[in-house]
């Protein structure tokens, strides 16, 4: 049989970016339908969103000592495993226990270990793949994380529309074939692996030594906090902003910051080799900054609506564009991804809340959330200015 070449490598991690968008996005659909079904509260509801985005931060830091240990392959095979448990179990546990809130719980423990480790293990095994234009490479996979999200939100509205919410089961047991599927195509496609600093365990311990890799780490933090301060808030503008419907303001708002967040890495990707990853970076930062500035300050509801869509596009390249950038400056394997990852998951979460609190503090208003979030992406903007600094004082020294 002949063997595999690493295309189908990359097209296999694409499609685990997908995977990753399933067990992140579908859930949420769900959460009125939750509620109705099992009369699961409000309150609980929300702890199974911080559990998620808990159990992919436990993965992120705890996968930085074992993945190396056990290979690629086997943590790839479990990161699908788990998502596709995680899925099955989203339609069994809640009727199978007393008490359906813990079998919601568990299921997503399950695939968002699953999400957790490909988002450690994916990116890695790209730039390990011997291809041609890393950068470009990196950005592409990243926009499947994108069309994946969109996909998501398209099937599972035109599967409720036809067949109804109360079918969500069947529709939770078709998306769990996708990470059984790319999890066999895992079991044989060749993989290489990326070398790391000094001996085996000991790049953690030099990557923490170096100045270089904690200005990635606050790049990172702030490309997650610049794409999600506005992505969470994103549907509630387009609510507000057009006086639409839950489903059509989903897809104007997320959808559309979705598509353009992806139009951004797949023109990276295609066009990467003849782009400078600089320039690219400082345009976006700058790009953000007057989305966010248009989102909110300006004086009509559809120029905040058309901020938000802009605001996709303005971040589509900066989390990938991070790691191209680390990878190529660090040689520190898988640890050096993992802490990213954990680094890019803290501004997830800390760029929607910090435009939360101020929306709090002034009447709800997001305006003023989004205004206070603006502090990522100039945050962000300097750190790559440093990095260009210092790589043109090396190469002047």
């Amino acid at each position: 049989m002949k063997q595999p070449n690493y295309q189908s490598t990359m097209y296999a991690c694409f499609a685990a970016y997908v995977v990753q968008a399933v067990v992140n996005c579908f859930a949420p659909l769900l959460f009125v339908t939750f509620q109705a079904q099992y009369g699961v509260p409000l309150a609980q509801i929300t702890a199974l969103i911080t559990v998620n985005f808990l159990v992919q931060l436990a993965v992120d830091l705890i996968s930085a000592g074992f993945i190396d240990r056990i290979g690629y392959r086997a943590a790839t095979l479990l990161a699908h495993a788990c998502a596709a448990a995680g899925l099955v179990a989203l339609t069994v546990l809640p009727d199978a226990l007393p008490e359906p809130f813990w079998g919601l719980l568990a299921a997503v423990c399950l695939y968002a270990t699953g999400g957790g480790l490909i988002e450690v293990l994916i990116s890695p095994i790209i730039e390990a793949c011997p291809t041609p234009n890393k950068e470009a490479a990196m950005s592409l996979l990243h926009s499947f994380y994108c069309w994946g999200h969109m996909g998501v939100v398209l099937v599972s509205t035109l599967f409720f529309a036809v067949a109804g919410t109360a079918q969500w089961k069947w529709l939770a047991l078709a998306w769990a074939v996708l990470p059984v599927a790319n999890g066999l195509a895992f079991a044989r496609v060749p993989l290489c692996t990326l070398p790391a600093d000094g001996q085996p365990g000991g790049a953690l311990p030099a990557l923490l030594r170096r100045k270089v890799f904690w200005v990635f780490l606050l790049m990172m933090l702030c490309a997650g906090a610049s794409e999600q301060a506005v992505s969470q808030w994103a549907s509630t503008f387009a609510e507000q902003a057009l006086g639409v419907s839950k489903t059509v303001g989903d897809l104007a708002g997320p959808m559309a910051f979705a598509l353009l967040m992806g139009t951004a890495r797949l023109i990276y990707g295609k066009y990467g080799g003849k782009l400078d990853l600089d320039r690219f970076m400082k345009g976006s930062c700058l790009l953000c900054v007057a989305a966010y500035l248009c989102i909110a300050l300006a004086p009509l509801p559809a120029l905040g609506l058309a901020g938000c869509a802009v605001c996709g596009f303005s971040v589509g390249i900066l989390w990938p564009g991070t790691y191209s950038k680390a990878s190529a400056e660090l040689r520190g394997g898988t640890a050096m991804f993992a802490l990213l990852a954990l680094a890019g998951d803290l501004g997830c979460s800390t760029g929607p809340t910090l435009a939360g609190l101020v929306s709090s503090r002034f009447g709800n208003d997001l305006h003023a959330g989004i205004l206070a979030a603006i502090f990522f992406p100039l945050a962000l903007l300097a750190g790559v200015v440093a990095l260009g600094r210092r790589r043109a004082l090396r190469r002047a020294g």
